[in-house]
């Protein structure tokens, strides 16, 4: 016998799958509490088996992913429209240090993972160069490995508080996010400098355009709501925009701020928690930037990064069952990887099919859309009267 209410919600969802729920009970309040609680895709409240084409129906976890009818499901057949002169995907490669013509000493430091809100060690051990432009060595990155990785799941399901956060606070949070990035620009822009080898006009409009991204999406973060259906019966279907859990993140080598943050953004905007592989080559970006997540009241957990090969720790999180939605950007070879590795537990995955993404552009690098893919929509259904 179930003492209280949240008992019934974790013995419910103490499943692999999450199709549908029945909640039986007098007290609406009661019930509406229940409803959202429920790892599910469909919750009927003192009914079943209801059914509309104007009201999505689908699953979550193992029951599968996508919808079948509805705004939502409308979604999942309706692509935009690509350009057809997109180039591959390719992944730069390592470039082998350059002896120091100079003379001088530069301080050997390694940069960490950042894990569970702390910068840790790796377990291997190992470290690996970051070489800039020029072939001088910028310094080192921890090598994780699959250990790292299930050591920084476990810090994102710890986390989870963040998921039913407001998405009010959550959008302060990146606001102030947004202003602290801005007062560090000139230092990422020197980094990007560095590290690419591009000008300090492309690498300022890089660090500019990262911060308009960051508000974006702070702004979108309270405003990306839900719908109320209106199917044929005495009630109503609730369509709850909810995050999708822990998310993996694979980003690019091009633009590596930019390519990272538009990326990461909508997933915790949206209240996800995020395992985030940066850029192998310029992972020191990613590195100088957890110093700026320490100072922005982002909470312990909400964002870890494992540095390493971005295809071995890709992998496993494609094949880790703790991880609940995948976004890869990668060549074609690597993105037909992860989808094969994530079949196998039904992962939400969404990978850039070995095209490359204008990053600057903001038609195809950020908005709504990208919003939408960062969570899974629940219907509620509640029907009223005698």
């Amino acid at each position: 016998m179930l003492s209280t209410p949240d008992e019934a919600v974790m013995l419910a969802n103490n499943s692999a799958y999450g199709l549908a729920a029945s909640v039986w009970s007098e007290n609406i309040n009661q019930a509406l509490h229940v409803a959202p609680k429920l790892k599910c895709g469909v919750v009927w409240i003192n009914c079943t088996n209801q059914f509309d084409a104007s009201v999505g129906f689908g699953g979550y976890r193992e029951s599968g992913y996508g919808r079948e009818g509805g705004h939502e499901g409308m979604f999942e057949y309706l692509k935009k429209k690509e350009s057809g002169n997109a180039k591959d995907e390719f992944r730069i490669p390592v470039p082998k240090i350059k002896a120091s013509t100079n003379g001088t000493l530069s301080l050997d430091r390694t940069a960490k993972l950042y894990i569970g809100g702390k910068q840790t060690r790796p377990d291997s051990g190992y470290s690996l160069n970051v070489v800039n432009a020029d072939g001088s060595l910028a310094g080192e990155i921890g090598h994780g490995n699959r250990k790292d990785i299930r050591n920084a799941v476990e810090a994102a399901h710890k986390a989870s508080g963040w998921q039913s956060s407001t998405p009010h606070l959550r959008a302060q949070i990146l606001y102030f996010l947004a202003e602290n990035l801005e007062t560090r620009a000139v230092e990422f822009q020197n980094r990007i400098m560095q590290l690419t080898g591009v000008s300090k006009k492309q690498a300022g409009f890089e660090v500019k355009t990262a911060v308009s991204r960051i508000f974006t999406y702070a702004a979108l973060a309270d405003k990306h709501e839900g719908l109320i259906h209106q199917p044929p019966m005495r009630g109503l279907a609730l369509a709850l925009n909810e995050p999708i859990g822990v998310m993996g993140l694979v980003c690019p080598d091009e633009t590596p701020l930019l390519g990272m943050l538009s990326m990461l953004l909508p997933t915790i905007a949206m209240g996800n928690t995020v395992v985030l592989v940066p850029s192998r080559p310029f992972a020191l970006v990613a590195t100088d930037f957890y110093q700026v997540l320490e100072t922005s009241d982002v909470p312990s957990g909400v964002l870890n990064i494992v540095t390493g090969d971005a295809e071995e720790l890709g992998s496993v999180l494609a094949k880790h069952d703790d991880v609940e939605g995948l976004w890869v950007v990668g060549t074609a070879e690597e993105c037909t990887k992860m989808k094969k590795f994530s079949a196998g537990n039904m992962k939400i995955i969404w990978t850039n099919n070995g095209k490359q993404l204008n990053w600057f552009d903001k038609k195809p690098s950020e908005g709504r859309e990208w919003m939408r893919r960062a969570a899974q929509v629940k219907n509620v259904w509640i029907p009223y009267g005698e």
